[in-house]
């Protein structure tokens, strides 16, 4: 970091008048973490870093090897509308290093920036824009319920009620960060609701998606409500997902158009999403990393479950949306909301590069409505199902080296602890269906 560019924001933050500094990273979750720091230790801070210790954060390092540096990415400053003005508090995304200054395997951040790195060598730039869904419920006696706040629908103009005043309020507080909003719109289910932004480089979109969770999570809490981004927090109605359309740029152009190809999508597109199919059950493991995200990949709520794509079938894992040109991208329809954007990403971009440079051919596309197909049709087709499970889904991802590299060891060891872990508890424990099946009848 140069010394103008330091001297530059220690200017823009006492213009600012900020109090406190929150210095912000996620663990490998996706779950934000942060470290506050008072303005005088600012300095410090964007030239230094500040020291924290990583033993006890879930997925970093163990204890003998705990010592980490956050350093802040200084275009990720931004103040927390929400905060009183007096004592104002901005907040920077940071990088985590060891404190050798190299960078920290275990950072989700670092492996995204990792596989943005390896695509540059071709000339890539990869754009993301997710659409994410989400829950606002009711809390009562402090702790958050599945009870709906309000009773709309799809694109629903609802009365006035605190569900409506906190959308409002999100978007208020989330343009004042920078966000451009595209769209807001009550989704499917009672309770559930959309926000879109703009687009960006996937780095970039994966910092908004963490600081969109935490701000619409802090804006419903001060209203009462408890925002939920879990997949599917009720049975029989839609889950929440978070489609990510994606595309590539190669100087300043779209890569995916090409007005002369069939569709009008350049062999670019056609072999990313060759290499998207060929290691999607792997992906799943990132995109959708809960037991719970295995509830909302079954059929007939909209989400996907069988490994196709189509210019237009919302039946199928990745749809091409209509708009040509500048806007030619691709729908990948399977992430939800818990994951870890960074890694979700990673992923998407390593196996649609892998399609690109081996020119990996899709199988042709599905126009029919899959959810409709008999198992031998489907199998008469080629299309395979998406891992019906948590379980499942990590041993797809220990078996494809090309995912499993671009994680890196650390990571994928880290994964295959949580997985285990929450595996092994799921599996173990008596659910309510059990007593409800066989209480009473053994």
């Amino acid at each position: 970091m140069s010394r103008d560019a330091t001297s530059a924001m220690l200017e823009r933050i006492e213009q600012d008048n900020v109090e406190f500094l929150r210095l912000q990273f996620t663990d490998l979750l996706g779950l934000p973490k942060n470290v506050a720091i008072p303005v005088k230790q600012a300095e410090k801070a964007l030239t230094g870093g500040i020291g924290f210790d990583g033993s006890s954060i879930e997925g970093f390092v163990r204890i003998e090897e705990s010592d980490m540096v956050l350093k802040p990415d200084l275009s990720t400053y931004t103040l927390l509308p929400w905060r009183p003005r007096e004592n104002r508090v901005a907040r920077f995304i940071c990088d985590v290093c060891k404190p050798d200054g190299h960078s920290f395997e275990g950072d989700p951040r670092y492996v995204l920036q990792r596989a943005m790195e390896d695509a540059a060598k071709d000339g890539y730039v990869f754009n993301t824009g997710p659409e994410l869904e989400f829950f606002l419920f009711k809390v009562l006696d402090g702790r958050p319920t599945t009870q709906f706040q309000d009773g709309g629908g799809y694109f629903d103009l609802a009365p006035t009620d605190l569900a409506e005043d906190v959308r409002r309020e999100i978007i208020i507080a989330l343009t004042d960060m920078g966000f451009e909003i595209e769209a807001s719109h009550h989704e499917v289910a009672e309770s559930q609701h959309e926000i879109d932004f703009k687009y960006s480089d996937a780095l970039h979109t994966a910092d908004n998606v963490i600081t969109f969770k935490f701000v619409v999570k802090t804006m419903a809490l001060m209203r009462g409500l408890h925002a939920s981004f879990m997949a599917k927090p009720i049975y029989g109605i839609c889950g929440s997902g978070m489609h990510t359309n994606c595309s590539l740029a190669k100087d300043g152009e779209n890569a995916f158009y090409d007005p002369d190809a069939p569709l009008r999508l350049s062999k670019t597109c056609m072999h990313f999403i060759g290499g998207l199919l060929r290691h999607a059950k792997a992906i799943t493991r990132v995109a959708n990393p809960t037991i719970n995200s295995y509830k909302r990949l079954v059929p007939g709520y909209e989400a996907p479950c069988y490994i196709s794509w189509s210019a237009s079938n919302r039946s199928t894992l990745i749809r091409v949306p209509a708009p040509r040109g500048n806007s030619t991208r691709v729908e990948f329809r399977s992430p939800d909301p818990t994951c870890n954007p960074y890694l979700a990403f990673a992923a998407m971009l390593t196996a649609g590069m892998e399609g690109v440079r081996e020119e990996i051919e899709p199988p042709v596309g599905v126009d029919k409505n899959i959810y409709h197909m008999t198992p031998v049709e489907r199998d008469r087709a080629g299309i395979e199902t998406l891992p019906g499970d948590l379980y499942e889904a990590h041993q797809a991802l220990l078996a494809d080296d090309l995912i499993c590299r671009a994680l890196g060891p650390h990571v994928v060891d880290a994964l295959t602890s949580v997985a285990e872990a929450e595996w092994d508890a799921y599996r173990t424990a008596v659910h309510p269906w059990e007593l409800d099946r066989y209480l009473a009848t053994y």
